[in-house]
């Protein structure tokens, strides 16, 4: 195989005792005699240590044919193998790969004193490895996994460039890490006790009752943490993360389960730490107008998912944005993605016409005397629309989901219980060891076919987790499963809760499509709540805004065009958007900007005229 080219193996797929090693059989290499692809205990030396199983498959890079051949690929029953051909542009080696026929990362980012960088790119990429490498926490290898990784090297191979002087300072020990986690919702399993024990332990500069009060958690530090919801643990994360004393933070998304304020107050501690302190931070984030505020360069990262990923050099924010939006990285010369990212234009959509699908009356909800309390005004859901339900954590928008589900009964108002309602709640929880293919299969009754396939499995990018446990998902496949489980099922409605959690910026346009398309196609009906802007921007025909006191009392308006909508829920927050020239994408205006100051005098928060 050509030195641009790379075989993966994924371990966790390979499965030769329900196959017949197909790819070594018809391997062209193998039948002329040669040993392209043999068992690992058969490749590796008695006693020499190696990933995986004695029976699984290894693939000898040198001998294979490359991409071009690809015949294992199509032999392999479990989609376990990869011939991938790199980018002709790519010229250095890996910083580092895991193994053998195993994932490579090219590129680290450079964190800079007194700035926010950004990294923008899709799930199983290496974000991860390259914070890893950049903590001390994994010591590069520079492609070579035979014999380990030494940091005399990788000094030597970044000698001249920005990382040199980190890199140096990391290993004389003047550097130290904090860390704030993608997955918040297995902290209560790796902590048992009340959250301010937790942070308690995490204030090193002293700063833990400004922080806590900033994010507006101080309802439930006294609380024990399995207690709280996810946008509670986000918060606790972040503030854990930011009281520690350290020179570098590496904060994993931190907007999943947060509403627009909430994000908004992140980013800006964000950047206060960083101006105010000359502080690092390293942010990777999915919410495309949060990092287009927050950071002041970023770097895109791109490749083949559990492949191979790539970190390119620094970007500005809005041309990084925009080129990976396009698909196209003009410096690197990389299409790295078929069709661009789109937005609507200025206008938002025409209201639906279509029959009404559910008419609900005035409907009232009180969890008890000085608990949370709902009020939502009578509505329609009409036939072949997407409804947006945007509005702060805590204010109700979860218990009008769960009311229109028959999950809670309402104090006031009856609802029509001849409507059949799928129903995607906001924490995706998995306790069951099923198959996914087989779990779709119990719902979709027309799971495998070509139609089910491109409407629902292909967009989802589902076909490499079909024979997976659902109990062995990450975050973001079990999001996207529980999204195909709900549009798998005969409704009249269709109700998704958070649908955004845990996906990237393109599984995210790919959820959006799935959505979008299957409510048009089957003139069905699907209500979304999220507080991703630029989903509810790709998805909904009118909006539903909820307002109120959170925590205390909510109230939801009847359901509105996209404008006065969005004018409604803005105005609430203070927050004004405008629109990208080159790209329509929506961009958060900074606080007293001139453009912030026009749009609040005409009243168009979001919809800004030319």
């Amino acid at each position: 195989m050509a030195d641009d080219s790379i075989a993966v193996v994924d371990l966790d797929r390979c499965q030769p005792d329900r196959c017949n090693y197909e790819c070594s059989n018809f391997c062209p290499p193998n039948r002329t005699g040669k040993e392209c692809i043999v068992t690992r205990e058969d490749h590796y030396d008695d006693g020499e240590p190696f990933e995986g199983a004695p029976d699984q498959v290894w693939i000898s890079e040198e001998i294979c044919l490359g991409e071009t051949c690809g015949i294992c690929v199509e032999k392999c029953p479990f989609d376990a193998i990869q011939i991938i051909n790199l980018p002709q542009e790519l010229e250095d080696n890996p910083v580092h790969r895991y193994g053998d026929n195993a994932f490579s990362l090219y590129g680290l980012p450079a964190p800079g004193e007194g700035r926010v960088t950004g990294i923008l790119g899709p799930n199983g990429i290496g974000k991860t490895t390259a914070v890893h490498i950049l903590a001390d926490e994994l010591t590069p290898n520079l492609g070579d996994s035979a014999t380990g990784g030494d940091w005399e090297s990788v000094l030597e191979e970044y000698r001249g460039t920005a990382l040199q002087d980190y890199l140096e300072s990391l290993l004389d020990g003047d550097v130290t890490v904090a860390r704030k986690p993608q997955y918040v919702d297995e902290i209560p399993d790796q902590f048992d006790g009340t959250t301010r024990a937790l942070l308690e332990g995490t204030d090193e500069r002293g700063v833990l009752d400004e922080l806590i009060e900033r994010v507006g958690i101080e309802p439930v530090v006294d609380q024990d943490i399995d207690t709280l919801s996810g946008g509670e643990l986000q918060r606790v994360a972040l503030v854990a993360a930011l009281a520690r004393d350290a020179d570098f933070y590496f904060l994993d998304e931190v907007s999943p389960y947060l509403d627009i304020g909430q994000r908004m107050t992140a980013a800006r501690l964000i950047q206060e730490m960083a101006e105010e302190e000359d502080r690092s931070m390293l942010v990777v984030e999915h919410d495309l107008a949060i990092l287009d505020l927050l950071a002041d360069v970023i770097h895109v990262g791109y490749g083949e998912p559990g492949a191979f990923g790539v970190i390119t050099d620094p970007k500005s924010v809005k041309n990084g944005i925009n080129e990976y939006l396009s698909g196209y990285l003009e410096n690197e010369n990389m299409r790295i993605r078929q069709n661009a990212i789109e937005f609507e234009e200025h206008a938002p959509r025409s209201v639906s016409t279509g029959d009404v699908v559910i008419e609900y009356p005035g409907l009232e909800k009180s969890y008890g005397e000085g608990e949370f309390s709902l009020s939502v005004e009578s509505g329609t859901i009409r036939e072949s629309e997407v409804l947006g339900v945007v509005g702060p954590n805590g204010i109700g928008k979860s218990t009008f989901a769960k009311l229109l589900a028959d999950r809670l009964e309402p104090d006031t108002g009856e609802l029509d219980a001849s409507v059949d309602i799928s129903y995607k709640p906001q924490y995706v929880e998995v306790d069951q060891p099923m198959r996914v293919d087989a779990f779709l299969g119990s719902i979709a009754e027309d799971f495998g076919t070509s139609y089910w396939n491109t409407e629902i499995a292909q967009p989802l990018q589902l076909d490499r987790i079909m024979d997976q446990q659902l109990t062995d998902l990450s975050g973001g496949e079990r999001q996207r499963v529980a999204i195909a489980a709900c549009l798998s099922r005969d409704a009249d409605l269709y109700l998704l809760d958070e649908p955004s959690a845990h996906l990237d910026v393109e599984q995210r346009v790919l959820a959006t499509s799935a959505i979008r398309r299957y409510a048009e196609n089957h003139d069905a009906t699907a209500m979304v709540i999220d507080h991703d802007i630029y989903m509810i921007d790709l998805l909904a025909d009118r909006l539903l805004v909820f307002d109120g006191e959170p925590a205390v009392a909510g109230h939801a308006s009847t359901p509105q065009s996209m404008r006065s909508g969005m004018n409604d829920f803005l105005s609430n927050l203070d927050i004004t958007f405008r629109r990208d020239e080159r790209t329509g994408r929506p961009r958060i205006n900074k606080p007293e900007s001139r453009l912030d100051r026009e749009q609040k005098q005409a009243g168009e928060y979001y919809y800004a005229p030319e």
